[in-house]
């Protein structure tokens, strides 16, 4: 949720921010007037109270002729309390509704517009020349005995696959590589759970817009997480985090599930778009002030792990109305695939700010010691798409692909050859 002090001193930053998004400015003036409702339900609640206890210190020592009356006074003040408290619980939730229907504020700088409006702050490397046009990357998965989406749909259903041979290794040597380099860096290591309460998903602001993207367990009333930010971004919900020694910082390795709602036949060859996926994930708590300075961080953690990747990819600052509801930024590095004659994203790292917090209530204390809301951010180092980057890129002509040398300690081997 945003800073309801932000929305009291600035409300046209709030407004500038939804137009920026696409989305109705009209929101902002709905929770200043749910937060003015509120404010005067809290004094008149509060007032009332406290007529109600200082009227019940007089009966006692009022004489015994007077307190018949005093009583039937008391049943009055009794009701009005009890109306006035009902009032505050409705103009709690209204607060609540219309605070949570408004986006993260965006950061000064961000692009406004869509999907197509992003701006691009860096190219690194050149797409490749092929003699021959290029097998795409499941053309290729299936030479090297290494994707198997046939029998994964047999097995599933549409957008699901198995991973097989040296499909699978070179999964685990991605995702092992990303673990190693994160931990060489300071994240501590995790493996969360991928199932989360209701509490955790909406916390992390996943059930508002994108809520149809997310597998729901209606028996058991627990959710899928599409990225391990959900359950690393809840683990210190409720709690005050030590942060004097500077940002708290994890890394979570987990399967991951999207229903990929709204998706109806777009890539539907392959894996670029499908049900599960692995991603090894970087989660950052720090504070409000530090927040930039992590996130550009995060960013060159990406890059150096798509550098190692021998990959040509571009760095764009992602359109406000393309951001999500919780990142007031987010950068995305996204390779060249070479059949598609188009970048593709790889990795995504977003600034939340104190949204999340704010909303799972995690806090750090100040300088004074005075409890202060937590900044939050996020970011891929390494996912199962990148398989179609790095198939794609480095493949040769007779089917055989080069694996990148930083990948070959993990992997084993240099060559990915084609199967008989």
């Amino acid at each position: 949720m945003i800073d309801l002090r932000l929305l009291r001193d600035d409300p046209d930053a709030v407004r500038a921010s939804q137009r920026a998004r696409g989305a109705d400015p009209s929101v902002v003036d709905t929770l200043l007037s749910a937060d003015v409702d509120r404010r005067a339900a809290v004094a008149r609640a509060d007032e009332l109270r406290a007529e109600q206890n200082a009227f019940g210190r007089t009966v006692g020592r009022a004489p015994k002729e007077d307190r018949p009356a005093l009583l039937e006074r008391g049943k009055e003040l009794s009701v009005g309390v009890k109306a006035a408290e009902a009032q505050e619980s409705a103009a709690n939730q209204a607060l609540q509704a219309a605070h949570k229907a408004i986006p993260n504020v965006i950061i000064d700088g961000v692009p406004a517009g869509g999907e197509q409006d992003f701006v691009v702050l860096e190219t690194r490397g050149e797409p490749r020349t092929f003699d021959a046009p290029p097998l795409d990357h499941l053309e290729l998965g299936e030479k090297l005995g290494a994707i198997d989406m046939e029998r994964g749909a047999k097995v599933s259903g549409a957008r699901f696959y198995f991973l097989r041979g040296v499909g699978a290794q070179l999964q685990w040597a991605m995702l092992q590589l990303g673990m190693s380099r994160a931990i060489a860096n300071g994240f501590i290591p995790m493996v969360p759970p991928v199932l989360v309460k209701p509490e955790s998903m909406e916390g992390t602001g996943f059930l508002g817009e994108h809520a149809a993207e997310i597998y729901h367990l209606q028996d058991d009333d627990l959710y899928l997480v599409g990225t391990s930010e959900v359950p690393m971004a809840a683990y210190h919900s409720g709690e005050i985090i030590d942060l004097s020694n500077g940002p708290v910082r994890y890394a979570g390795q987990s399967s991951c599930f999207r229903r990929e709602a709204g998706s109806y036949g777009k890539d539907t060859r392959g894996i670029i778009r499908v049900h599960q996926f692995e991603k090894v994930e970087m989660f950052v708590y720090c504070k409000p002030e530090d927040a930039e300075d992590q996130h550009r961080r995060l960013l060159d953690f990406e890059k150096e792990m798509l550098d190692d990747m021998e990959l040509p990819y571009r760095v764009i600052d992602v359109a406000a109305g393309d951001l999500g509801t919780s990142a007031a930024r987010k950068f995305d590095c996204e390779a060249w695939v070479p059949t598609q004659q188009a970048y593709r994203e790889l990795t995504s790292t977003s600034n939340c700010t104190t949204f999340q917090a704010r909303r799972l209530a995690v806090r750090y204390r100040d300088e004074d010691g005075k409890p202060q809301i937590a900044a939050t951010l996020n970011g891929t180092l390494a996912t199962t798409r990148w398989m179609v980057a790095i198939l794609e890129n480095h493949q040769q002509s007779d089917g055989s692909v080069v694996v990148p040398a930083a990948l070959r300690p993990f992997l084993g081997m240099d060559v990915l050859e084609p199967v008989a």
